[in-house]
């Protein structure tokens, strides 16, 4: 058990399709305080790159631009970059997300990452020096083209025209013409957080793993693959002609990452010399969790679902990972988990609650969710706050 003194870390991420990181946040804390009202609680939200990268940047003190940008269907859309002296957060999701297009406006071959670059244009235009690029869910399949057209690339078919939105489209591709990018790219530092590792092409490649999620059929992602692959020729011919590039030479295609948000990940690598970062890392970074851990006596942390995927580098883990380091206890909090106890253990979690225990019907559990929440960090207080 934990020691007597000492404060409580809140730090999960969303629950997606219920609650935002900092809402489950909230809901934790008021039931725990409910129990032990002088407890000390540090609330922390945390995201891996994706949805709630920028929630979380602005939880933890960055301060909220609001941009128009283009949508991945290319509808108009209000967004927002978190800014903290020279540096940017810029969330792919609130400007590229599949999440963000009514599911009859979806067009897997023609969604655009336009909006991503339009993002990083503000980003540029605030005078940032450090682009930090959450990839996840994202609704395009591009390969980035979009995200560098925005910012002054031009991609043309063999007449010299101008190609179309989306991934379908670099079927069409011929070259690429670089002289028109933004001139401040090479002068500023892109760091990408994500939690995918898959490289741009072949069967662990965008098209084949993620497109069929974004509604391709099995001939859409057959297209979107050729394009990936004209794409990436293309890049490495532009980058070769330029001769600037450390990158020239270098398959960035098949580097872990390079598949991450539809193939954002690669245009980001390639043409704006961006450094991927494990996504929990990086924001548990921006967040200064090493900080609120120190005197800390417990962390709760938690997602919608634990399951198999959250063994592979998703918020709660990493969460634990990082407390472990520090002697920590950590206990998990999730709408449902498919993962068995000793697997939980293993994981770095004391003890594991989900809210389907107290809620076993899911939409009620779903819609419920604060209540159940609140319950649960009652019931937290009472495990481990040890209250008279």
């Amino acid at each position: 058990m934990p020691a007597p003194n000492g404060h409580v870390v809140i730090a999960p991420d969303k629950f997606k399709g219920s609650r935002s990181a900092a809402e489950v946040a909230r809901h934790l804390r008021d039931g725990l305080v409910r129990v032990v009202p002088n407890a000390e609680v540090r609330v922390a939200p945390v995201a891996d790159g994706g949805e709630g990268t920028v929630d979380a940047a602005l939880a933890s003190g960055y301060t909220g631009v609001p941009v128009t940008v283009t949508g991945a269907d290319g509808s108009p859309l209000g967004a927002t970059i978190a800014i903290r002296g020279d540096t940017a957060v810029v969330e792919l999701a609130q400007a590229s997300g599949l999440q963000r297009v009514g599911r009859a406006r979806r067009n897997a071959v023609r969604a655009t990452s336009f909006g991503t670059g339009e993002l990083i244009r503000a980003a540029l235009d605030a005078g940032c020096q450090t682009i930090v690029l959450g990839l996840g869910g994202s609704a395009s399949t591009d390969g980035g083209a979009g995200m560098v057209q925005a910012l002054g690339a031009r991609l043309l078919d063999s007449s010299g025209r101008s190609i179309g939105p989306g991934g379908g489209e670099l079927v069409n591709l011929s070259r690429i013409d670089l002289t028109g990018m933004d001139q401040r790219i090479p002068r500023t530092t892109f760091i990408l957080a994500s939690d995918v590792d898959n490289v741009l092409l072949g069967p662990a490649g965008a098209a084949a793993v993620f497109a069929p999620q974004k509604g391709a059929s099995a001939a859409q992602v057959d297209q979107l693959e050729a394009g990936l692959s004209r794409w990436a020729d293309a890049v490495a011919t532009a980058v070769a002609a330029l001769n600037t590039s450390t990158l020239a030479g270098h398959d960035v295609s098949a580097a872990p990452g390079a598949g991450a948000a539809g193939g954002v990940g690669f245009a980001a690598m390639a043409l704006l010399h961006a450094q991927p970062r494990a996504g929990v890392e990086l924001l548990l970074e921006m967040v200064g969790f090493a900080e609120l851990l120190h005197g800390a006596r417990l962390v709760i942390t938690g997602e919608g679902s634990l399951d198999a995927q959250s063994l592979g580098g998703k918020v709660p883990v990493g969460v634990a990972r990082a407390a472990r380091h520090r002697n920590v206890p950590t206990v998990a909090v999730a709408g449902v988990t498919s993962l068995p106890p000793e697997t939980l253990t293993a994981a770095g979690f004391e003890q594991t609650y989900t809210l389907r225990q107290l809620e076993p019907n899911l939409s009620r559990c779903i819609a419920d969710a604060g209540r159940l929440l609140e319950r649960t960090g009652q019931q937290i207080a009472e495990d481990w706050l040890n209250p008279s």
